[in-house]
């Protein structure tokens, strides 16, 4: 696993608390810190486990106590419930995804308004500064999907599927509607097709179902690396490898053997190991030496891995961590 020595983690910290300001007396070094997650995703999920491997390590780094929670399936209901529960323990910190800032905006505005610093990440870059938030640590969704429309149109795609497995994921959405725009401003079409992964077999067939109804289809994107699983299978089923390009967003092992196998065109990478561990340092600073943070910090994304540079990823994510 990845691990900051004392050198590097000091050069974090010190990154970290450019644009901060401390004006008022430092907080005890020794005060126990408890800083609580709460996100939309769970930590089986191989996209959020990873999230909550970079929220371990940050927390073992800086000495604080962490807590990692999420719903059992994407509830917003529960995911407010599981922030006003966290609220109500008034920990140091507290770190949100906001997939849905309609749902969860009153309990996240409850947070600041008992004096608990929050900070956003993964989701909720745009609603971070109304909803009282320090700062948001993560990628621009739309700017992402962008960017991946514009891979996939360079690479001959004139029609695809938007493969979304949470459809009113305000980020998920996002994602969708740069790459829509991307391929419509390349003269290209696509479709949204909402999936529920919770049946991969439901899923795969309605992902073949999509293919066989528009021949004319050449791209597909996923949202996730969950995502990506059925879509694959789909395109096998159906024959259709090397006729349809295949692209995700994020990583996993499954993923990365087949941009390496070249069953895949590319990977949008949003770096979640810092999403995690980001939000720690910088909890724990405003903790113990009470620097707040003065911009955004949209750094984690998006990158792209693809057949060329997939191998030198692999090792990293075979350690958890990418």
């Amino acid at each position: 696993m990845l691990r900051f020595t004392r050198r590097a983690l000091a050069a974090t910290a010190l990154l970290a608390t450019v644009g901060f300001t401390s004006a008022l007396p430092a907080v005890a070094q020794d005060d126990e810190i408890k800083i609580i997650v709460v996100s939309h995703g769970q930590a089986s999920d191989p996209f959020w486990s990873v999230v909550q491997k970079g929220v371990a390590q940050a927390g073992e780094d800086m000495g604080v106590t962490v807590e990692y929670q999420a719903p059992t399936t994407f509830d917003m209901v529960a995911m407010a419930q599981l922030i006003d529960a966290a609220v109500a323990t008034a920990p140091d910190g507290l770190v949100v995804s906001v997939p849905d800032a309609e749902a969860l905006g009153p309990s996240i505005e409850a947070a600041v308004a008992a004096g608990i610093p929050v900070i956003t990440m993964n989701s909720g870059s745009d609603v971070a500064k109304s909803l009282g938030a320090l700062t948001h640590v993560g990628q621009t969704e739309y700017e992402a999907g962008f960017g991946g429309g514009e891979r996939m149109a360079a690479a001959g795609v004139t029609k695809a599927l938007c493969v979304n497995q949470e459809v009113g994921n305000a980020g998920l959405d996002a994602r969708c509607q740069g790459f829509t725009d991307a391929m419509t401003a390349a003269g290209g079409t696509v479709e949204v097709l909402g999936v529920d992964l919770a049946d991969p077999t439901g899923a795969q067939q309605k992902i073949e179902a999509a293919l066989t109804a528009a021949p004319d289809v050449n791209g597909v994107l996923t949202l996730g690396p969950t995502g990506s699983a059925p879509a694959l299978a789909a395109m096998e089923a159906l024959g259709l490898g090397g006729k349809v390009q295949l692209a995700t967003f994020d990583l996993s092992p499954e993923v990365l053997q087949a941009l390496k196998d070249g069953k895949m065109l590319f990977a949008i990478d949003q770096q979640q190991y810092i999403q995690g561990y980001l939000p720690i340092v910088l909890l724990s600073l405003n903790a113990r030496n009470l620097n707040t943070i003065a911009n955004e910090v949209l750094m984690t994304g998006p990158g792209f891995v693809t057949p060329d540079n997939a191998e030198k990823v692999m090792a990293l994510a075979e350690a958890g961590t990418r």
